[in-house]
């Protein structure tokens, strides 16, 4: 099945993003990003749908509180989403797939079965995500998000040393002590207690330049990469780079000749 893509963005989208959103569109797949606020200049084909009904603004709260002005702070947006794609698990809404997510080829999946990727040789990729909604992973994130402190019972032993120090110290919330502990980390501990790490696909169907980002940003010979059946896509995290223009031979500027506007 080619499913529908599910994302969520918070504030203004950069060139890169747009682009890997038109690209997931050539794909063949229906596209909806999730925001509380209007996103302007989306490409033809990806829609824009309302974030609070999903999971409110004031969940950010609980993770991190705001500045004076409101406005969310730090890795809030990060940890927020790792929530709001578990919610959108829950509600069957489709594949997640982060906006900096430049697909090659069509995303097919079995309803029936997770999907997902490693990311690194010994932890499991959050940014391509699909669990059914019934899936043990589904079922711990809605039982975390009705506590009050949103410590997973998931935590390995060192974590929660870790943060039973850090609680001597003054912080009160685990979100204060590690950004991604509601991410890969997670999602990777849960699939082992859940038994589902069979189902990983090998890193390099969507992390082959994830770790290493000159791989897509500077000329090279890009043929192994473009060649690759295997590669269905690539997770690029731009680091900043967002609204850096294609430098002529790379991986960027093959996509961007591919799918640009």
């Amino acid at each position: 099945m080619r499913p529908d893509i599910v994302t969520f963005w918070h504030g203004p989208l950069d060139a890169l993003r747009l682009l890997c959103l038109r690209s997931q569109v050539a794909m063949g797949h229906k596209v909806t990003v999730y925001s509380f606020d209007p996103l302007a200049q989306l490409p033809d084909g990806v829609g824009n749908a309302e974030a609070e009904a999903i999971l409110p603004h004031s969940f950010a709260e609980r993770l991190r509180p705001t500045g004076p002005d409101g406005v969310w702070r730090d890795w809030t947006t990060l940890q927020f989403s790792d929530f709001f794609r578990m919610r959108l698990m829950a509600r069957a809404a489709g594949l997640w797939l982060d906006a900096d997510v430049l697909l090659k080829k069509p995303v097919e999946i079995d309803p029936a079965k997770p999907y997902f990727a490693w990311e690194r040789p010994r932890q499991l990729g959050n940014s391509v995500l699909y669990l059914p909604p019934g899936d043990p992973i589904v079922a711990a994130f809605a039982s975390l998000i009705q506590q009050d402190e949103l410590t997973p019972d998931w935590l390995a032993l060192r974590h929660r040393l870790t943060f039973m120090l850090r609680k001597l110290r003054g912080y009160r919330r685990l979100s204060d002590v590690r950004v991604a502990i509601y991410g890969p980390a997670a999602l990777t501990a849960l699939a082992r207690r859940a038994g589902e790490l069979r189902y990983a696909l090998p890193k390099k169907s969507f992390y082959a330049v994830h770790a290493e980002p000159k791989l897509f940003f500077e000329p090279r010979d890009i043929s192994a990469l473009t060649g690759d059946p295997d590669i269905i896509g690539f997770h690029i995290s731009p680091k900043g780079r967002g609204n850096t223009a294609p430098v002529p031979g790379s991986l960027y500027a093959w996509a961007a000749e591919r799918f640009g506007a």
